[in-house]
């Protein structure tokens, strides 16, 4: 799907929980093309040392107070429990793809066969696939846990496809980009660039060298200087148009990312861990007057884009048969303007070769006037930049300061030793032409 498709196609609330070591974060957002809205944030905290009901009927009643009780939310699974992948798999068509995955599938975790749990999802490159991969023991763990507290699910998913999602669905977030993401116990360096679509390591809460050692190593995985700063996922991730006061983005980041996926499961990318039978599905009735609404607009939209298109024909075809007409005319005074230049060329080569004989003329004679008897030229060469002779003198020696004098020559320089005979000397002498006609 095109981004500007399934921007003008994101109609949705969705509830996004964060598994922390000892709390439980929850974002409620409601997701139009215009932007989206945080409703709500909520912090359940310490919820193993309470009984899974209590905390669960407080979840409820938050729900309730925003009018969303109906939502089934998507629960983001602690990073530690979750191995993330990512396969390069250009050329492979959609059909082909669970095949090819799951090929390679074996190799990409340490679980036993009958252990692992999979989930995948192709980015927007179409050639990358971001796969996530858990124990099945974590599934049921936190299946358990959620069903004992009445809460119903809708998807298993994990930060990596919570944050690409987010980023993804209404506007390609400006790349190349390296954020952290600080969550319950670890911090996650995320990144995507031209020459990486998706980075993501995780680490336990920072020192500041083992801070720097990630930044550095997400740097170069991504191709991007040494010296490229790590900014806080807040200021990456689609801020809020509005938000309930005192709710801060980094502190949410990645509840805020996941309820931004929940809301809108069937657009861009949604990796989701949990199996097909155990997902509770949300109530898309209240939906209806708003994909009537769209398939309305949409309806109109394509009629006069059908129309414009059938008038677009109808005056093209105008158009063409006119020029077709006119063609035969509007040749002519190029065919002589073509000519013209053809004899403008011919006339200025004749008068070019007409130049040079006349340079090669006035060389001759000036060289006649330097060379005064008894000296005199046995071989003389002539080219379009310069000229060489030979012959005898009584001294030769003189010959090239009298050369150089002549408005027609310069440079000269004796081609070849002088040999002395019984009449003179013989000599032979090269130099630059100047003064030439152009």
């Amino acid at each position: 799907m095109s981004p500007d498709l399934r921007k003008w196609l994101a109609f949705g609330a969705g509830a996004g929980i964060e598994i922390g070591d000892r709390d439980l974060e929850v974002t409620i957002v409601r997701v139009r093309p215009s932007g989206i809205e945080a409703l709500g944030a909520l912090r359940i905290e310490r919820f193993n040392d309470h009984p899974a009901a209590e905390w669960g009927a407080a979840y409820s009643k938050f729900l309730k107070r925003h009018g969303l009780a109906h939502l089934a939310a998507t629960v983001l699974l602690p990073r530690r429990d979750v191995v993330v992948r990512q396969i390069s798999m250009p050329g492979v068509s959609d059909s082909d793809l669970p095949q090819a995955i799951a090929f390679q599938l074996d190799g990409l975790h340490p679980f036993s066969e009958d252990e692992a749990v999979n989930a995948w999802a192709r980015m927007d490159d179409g050639s990358s696939v971001l796969v996530g991969i858990t124990r099945r023991t974590v599934i049921e763990k936190y299946t358990s846990l959620f069903s004992e507290a009445g809460i119903q699910v809708a998807a298993f998913t994990f930060s990596a496809a919570a944050l690409y999602g987010s980023l993804h669905l209404l506007n390609a977030p400006v790349r190349p980009f390296l954020a952290m993401a600080k969550g319950a116990g670890e911090t996650e360096t995320y990144g995507e660039s031209d020459a990486r679509p998706l980075f993501t390591a995780t680490f336990e809460t920072p020192s500041e060298i083992l801070v720097g050692r990630a930044r550095s190593m997400a740097a170069a995985e991504l191709r991007l200087p040494d010296e490229t700063p790590a900014l806080p996922i807040g200021d990456v991730l689609p801020k809020p148009k509005r938000a309930p006061e005192g709710f801060d983005l980094n502190s949410s980041a990645l509840p805020y990312a996941t309820a931004i996926v929940a809301a809108c499961p069937r657009l861009g990318l949604h990796v989701n861990l949990l199996p097909q039978e155990q997902r509770a599905n949300t109530s898309r009735w209240i939906y209806a007057p708003t994909v009537a609404l769209a398939v309305l607009l949409l309806a109109g939209a394509g009629s006069l884009a059908a129309y414009s298109s059938y008038e677009d024909r109808q005056y093209l075809s105008k158009l063409q048969a006119e020029i077709a007409r006119l063609e035969p005319q509007a040749r002519r005074p190029i065919a002589m303007d073509k000519q013209i230049e053809q004899t403008r060329a011919r006339t200025a080569l004749l008068d070019q070769f007409r130049r040079r004989t006349r340079d090669d003329a006035n060389a001759i004679a000036e060289l006649t006037k330097i060379l005064e008897p008894p000296a005199y030229v046995s071989a003389l060469e002539i080219t379009r930049d310069s000229i060489r002779f030979s012959g005898e003198t009584q001294q030769a020696a003189g010959l090239l300061k009298l050369i150089d004098r002549s408005p027609l020559f310069e440079g000269s320089e004796f081609a070849a030793p002088m040999t002395r005979t019984q009449t003179g000397e013989v000599f032979s002498i090269r130099a630059r032409r100047e003064g030439l006609s152009r």
